[in-house]
């Protein structure tokens, strides 16, 4: 199907490149004239603003952007709605917040424009791996995008179901409408969350690892752990195997002192929006939210177990550390 991509970062270029090599026709618009051109090389149509997008757009149409959250976003999706009309589609695939997008949905509702909100999670390996989409909105608008989201995303990618459940449904195909409007990115926020704790409890698991052979130990009771080794062991059979255990191992064989790494971990907002949804519904969420805290702290002084955050930002996202002054 045809379907516009706007904002070609390395997320949004990628997902229009997986789109096309998935039979998908793409309508394409960045700022950035270079990242269009480049687009329309490899088989895309170029767009030089959002009513030329528009206009190149068979209707029913449907837009997918990849922007910042925020106040960018808002100017998007307003303006791309200004040249669309009853029927068309907007996705956002940013990390809004899902209480943005229950307002917009609203708003777009009183002119009949579907707004649909897509949690996207695969950063800069998604062209290969494939895209985890966590939707909310309109169902009928959901289920006629989902050829866009069984492209994007991984597919069964020989996982099994789990034990227990009925095969079917689109999770196994790694894409899920998850409820209203707001829905995919609330899902999308608790994943992010998640993660924060996740990659905490690696990163201490390391540092304690490299502190094993401190000389506040008596000298019998002290260790010189190859944690490169360690890591690549634990991807093989072990409970606590993940991608980011991958990822660590990979930046471990790398640069096992991580000395390119300084340690400032930022947080790109999810993460503190997952607390305050858990102190709005009083749910205890200690992990989550001393994992936040470390991610603070971490921009006063920096260990080997930030070290190890930063080097997992930039393996699964491409996050590169900001330039102190």
């Amino acid at each position: 199907m045809q379907i516009a991509m706007l904002g070609l970062g390395s997320m949004g270029a990628n997902m229009a490149r997986r789109l096309m090599q998935g039979g998908h026709h793409c309508v394409v618009y960045d700022p950035r004239p270079e990242a269009v051109a480049q687009l329309v090389q490899e088989g895309a149509t170029g767009a030089t603003g959002l009513a030329d997008l528009a206009d190149k757009l068979a209707p029913p149409r449907a837009a997918w952007i990849m922007v910042p959250a925020g106040e960018v976003t808002d100017a998007t999706v307003i303006e791309l709605a200004s040249h669309f009309a009853a029927g068309d589609i907007i996705v956002d695939g940013g990390n809004s917040h899902f209480k943005d997008d229950v307002r917009r949905a609203r708003l777009l509702a009183e002119s009949g424009i579907a707004y649909l909100d897509a949690g996207t999670s695969g950063g800069v390996w998604g062209l290969e791996r494939g895209y985890c989409l966590m939707v909310g909105g309109e169902a009928a608008a959901a289920k006629r995008l989902e050829p866009v989201f069984r492209t994007l995303a991984p597919g069964a990618s020989g996982i099994p179901p789990s034990s227990g459940r009925e095969p079917g449904g689109s999770a196994e195909q790694g894409y899920l409408h998850c409820g209203p409007a707001g829905a995919g990115h609330f899902v999308k926020m608790v994943h992010n969350g998640i993660e924060y704790g996740l990659m905490q409890a690696y990163a201490e698991g390391f540092d304690i690892l490299r502190n094993a052979n401190s000389e506040a130990l008596p000298t019998d009771e002290r260790y010189h752990f190859e944690l490169a080794d360690i890591a690549e062991l634990w991807r093989r059979g072990s409970v606590v195997t993940s991608w980011l255990l991958d990822l660590s191992a990979a930046a471990l064989a790398r640069q096992p002192d991580l000395s390119g790494y300084s340690g400032f971990v930022q947080d790109s907002g999810e993460g503190r929006w997952t607390v305050q949804a858990a102190i709005d519904e009083a749910v205890p969420a200690a992990v989550l939210t001393a994992a936040l805290y470390a991610r603070f702290r971490s921009r006063q002084e920096h260990t080997f177990a930030e070290k190890m955050l930063s080097a997992m930002r930039e393996g699964f996202g491409g996050h590169v550390e900001p330039t102190r002054k």
